[in-house]
């Protein structure tokens, strides 16, 4: 079993034990990507270890907000790698405006992956290296798993971006962005937000999407308060098109998802598609599937009641030589 740290106690717990592991355990950097945007990275081996784990995050996030999950990894032995995607976090933004989500192609998402996979983690990893990804993270890893098949062993995916809600048809989703890019081209803007999107805002935890947690939520926010530099706000027109792209690639190639795979989905999200997880899902040739029944979007930072068993069963899943199919 996983020993976990509960959220009553969470809050001593991150100044006596996971900051100072941060402190003395982590390794950090980072290297220059495609069209010279910077991406940091952090990293940590633990002695003994022999599995890797490479953590493809989500939008918005920042490698500060896992410092509970690297933790908890850590302890299980498992060697631990995760950088920030471009235009996010503590890495370089592309736009005049740090608060854009913006990308031009997901393929610069995954080009920056495969490049931290060759200069950071190949040469420090230990053992078998599996993917363990979140919400936009899922679509990236899932990307770089069909380009480079060979360099994971197994993949977690935990409210995977497959599909964004609301779920539009695909007439009105293409006609309201070609909308937007006009809009933008009109105003001469390389980009800007997609309609109704906005700089960051700190949304009280009342009416969050993302979590029951009210200490893991407000850890989170507490980081990013600290660290204005990785706010970051809405999406625009661009990384809407470049994340439909991506998704719609990925539905057409589920079936070369040639390893074993664990699919989380959270029974409450609001934010990502869970019929398209599902669809998906069945075209992936070893999968399993586990609904999180009541759950919100972010799993990893959920209440203890959702976090608890996803974090058993990724680390078992991780660790397993055998693994079971989906139904």
């Amino acid at each position: 079993m996983v020993s976990l740290f509960k959220e009553e106690e969470l809050a001593a717990r991150f100044d006596d034990k996971i900051e100072p592991f941060w402190n003395d355990k982590v390794t950090t950097g980072q290297f220059v990507g495609k069209h010279d945007v910077p991406v940091h990275y952090a990293w940590c081996v633990p002695p003994q270890a022999e599995h890797s784990v490479l953590i493809s995050s989500g939008r918005i996030e920042s490698l500060l907000k896992y410092k509970e999950v690297v933790f908890d990894l850590y302890q299980q032995g498992f060697a631990v790698f995760i950088f920030d995607h471009r235009g996010q976090g503590l890495s370089g933004r592309m736009t005049d405006n740090p608060h854009h989500g913006y990308v031009v192609s997901f393929t610069d998402y995954v080009e920056d992956l495969l490049a931290f996979c060759s200069s950071v983690v190949r040469p420090n990893q230990r053992g078998p290296l599996n993917l363990l990804c979140h919400s936009m993270g899922s679509a990236i890893g899932a990307l770089a798993i069909l380009r480079q098949p060979d360099w994971f062993h197994k993949a977690v995916f935990c409210s995977p971006m497959f599909g964004i809600r609301p779920a539009l048809p695909a007439l009105l989703a293409k006609s309201l962005l070609w909308l937007g890019k006009c809009r933008d081209t009109r105003a001469g803007l390389l980009t800007d937000y997609f309609f109704g999107q906005q700089d960051y805002q700190a949304i009280p935890f009342a009416a969050n999407k993302l979590t029951h947690s009210y200490m893991r939520y407000t850890l989170f926010r507490q980081i990013y308060d600290a660290q204005p530099q990785i706010q970051l706000g809405g999406v625009t027109t661009d990384w809407l098109a470049a994340a439909h792209d991506a998704m719609a690639i990925i539905e057409h190639q589920a079936h070369q998802l040639n390893l074993p795979c664990l699919i989380f989905s959270a029974g409450a999200d609001k934010v990502v598609d869970n019929r398209a997880q599902a669809r998906i899902a069945r075209h992936i040739p070893d999968c399993h599937w586990v609904e999180i029944d009541g759950a919100a979007h972010e799993l990893l930072i959920e209440a203890d009641q959702y976090r608890e068993p996803v974090m058993q069963q990724l680390c078992a899943f991780m660790l397993a030589d055998s693994h079971k199919t989906c139904p």
